[in-house]
């Protein structure tokens, strides 16, 4: 059992001062008390907040960070050219180049405060697309990663058959991702082998990519097929994107996914940043959670979401890093609330009135981390895994801030580096602001990036 004290804790009830959490032996916290004395042998912080989880991560795509800046001959650079980059690097990754990656990631997910995290892994098969022995290898190396890290994790391996809304085949970038839907099902239980000899708190959903990578009819089956778990899809990123489903399949992306899918708590739709209004109002009322990863969607010019009108419609939302150009938690919750400033001229968008904007957006993350990773997780309470983060209250940036104020100080004054301590279903993984395996997980990702020096 662990003992840790906080002088003051985020709670479900609010701000509370003298907190005691136990932790049992896996993980799980099994007391909480406010307003008691600190225990000799419990390891004492200062504040002490939920965790929440990272919902959307590609962790190869880390390796290509700041290597897509050049713009190339096409003078209407995009999403789509970045892609093709994409698709070029992806060739050279072996199964030892995807675990060392995806570790590096964990790491830098666990030191930005995010307790767990979901991998929406589609890197599948050889080059060429040949499955390898155990059609499940790069699933097993994911979670390699996460027993060498102490990432809680949550494996989407993703379903990804056709190059287009017309059924078209893959491409030659595209191979590696590629099953039929047969095949997919194989891949996913061997995936579920794989994730039961991980940690407890491990677990598996699965992912139908978008609309244009898998089959109508498959796509109106999911939740029948896979009828536990969560399920994530990319869904209205770009507008190429709506333009091709509209024209294939009779209705913009958003519309045509209500109309014919059953959407409901289980799923995670990610970016959505191509809504109408009245879509956004409907798809927020279904109950599915928004998947947001505003830094990356800064990045690939994707759009802005209508977090706004989202919120104000119960809409449940949760953040992930994507592609991992940068790997923030402040960060990304500044970007979201900053791009709804710029686009309505306003400020404080996201504040309600009994909530500060950086409560309010935490909050909610928190919450749809947990609804989007079938995690019980996001609440410092008895029950839930010990998914927690430290701040350094004695930080220059922090300085008589308390409550919301210190929430709304870290994210909009301050940065990551102000997370000391987090803990993973118990596990202390960053002490003092650093993973206690970042040296040798460093070393094998720097030993991976020299040996892919001529692929980037």
């Amino acid at each position: 059992m662990q003992m840790i004290w906080a002088e003051t804790a985020l709670l479900p009830t609010g701000w509370a001062n003298e907190v005691c959490i136990e932790v049992d032996g896996q993980g799980q916290i099994s007391n909480v008390q406010s307003e008691a004395p600190a225990p000799a042998q419990a390891m004492r912080v200062p504040m002490l907040l939920p965790a929440p989880v990272n919902v959307h991560s590609h962790a190869f795509q880390r390796a290509m960070a700041g290597l897509t800046e050049r713009r190339g001959p096409d003078p209407s650079d995009s999403f789509w050219t970045w892609r093709q980059l994409m698709f070029r690097f992806l060739d050279r990754l072996s199964p030892g180049h995807i675990e060392a990656i995806t570790a590096f990631v964990q790491m830098e997910i666990l030191e930005a405060g995010y307790g767990a995290s979901v991998e929406f892994h589609y890197l599948h098969h050889q080059p060429g697309g040949i499955a390898y022995d155990d059609i499940a290898e790069t699933s097993a190396r994911v979670v390699a990663a996460s027993d060498q890290t102490g990432m809680g994790l949550c494996l989407l391996p993703v379903h990804y058959q056709f190059g287009g809304c017309d059924q078209r085949g893959l491409s030659a970038g595209q191979f590696r991702f590629g099953n039929r839907f047969e095949q997919f099902q194989t891949l996913h239980d061997a995936a579920q082998d794989h994730i039961k000899h991980a940690s407890v708190d491990s677990a598996i959903g699965v992912a139908p990519h978008s609309l244009r990578a898998v089959g109508v009819n498959d796509l109106k089956r999911y939740s029948a097929v896979f009828p536990t778990g969560p399920i994530h899809m990319h869904l209205a990123e770009q507008r190429a994107e709506v333009a091709e489903v509209e024209e294939h399949w009779g209705a913009r992306p958003v519309t045509w996914a209500l109309d014919n899918m059953e959407l409901d708590a289980r799923w995670c739709l990610i970016h959505c940043t191509q809504m109408t209004p009245e879509e956004t109002v409907a798809l927020a009322r279904s109950g599915v959670v928004a998947g947001l990863c505003p830094i990356t969607e800064s990045s690939l010019g994707d759009g802005i979401f209508a977090a706004v009108r989202w919120v104000d419609n119960g809409g449940a939302f949760a953040i992930g890093s994507d592609s991992n150009i940068r790997i923030s938690l402040s960060e990304e919750l500044r970007t979201l609330d900053y791009s709804q400033r710029l686009r309505d001229g306003t400020r404080a968008a996201l504040a309600s009135p009994d909530k500060s904007t950086g409560r309010r957006m935490f909050d909610s993350m928190l919450q749809g981390g947990a609804q989007a990773s079938g995690r019980k997780t996001g609440r410092i309470e008895a029950g839930c895994w010990a998914d927690m983060l430290a701040l350094d209250t004695g930080s220059e940036h922090m300085c008589g801030r308390e409550g919301d104020t210190a929430l709304d100080a870290w994210i909009f004054a301050g940065d990551d580096r102000l997370v000391t301590d987090v803990w993973s279903a118990g596990r202390h993984m960053v002490q003092s602001g650093q993973h206690v395996q970042r040296g040798p997980i460093v070393a094998a990702y720097k030993r991976t990036i020299d040996a892919l020096r001529d692929a980037l």
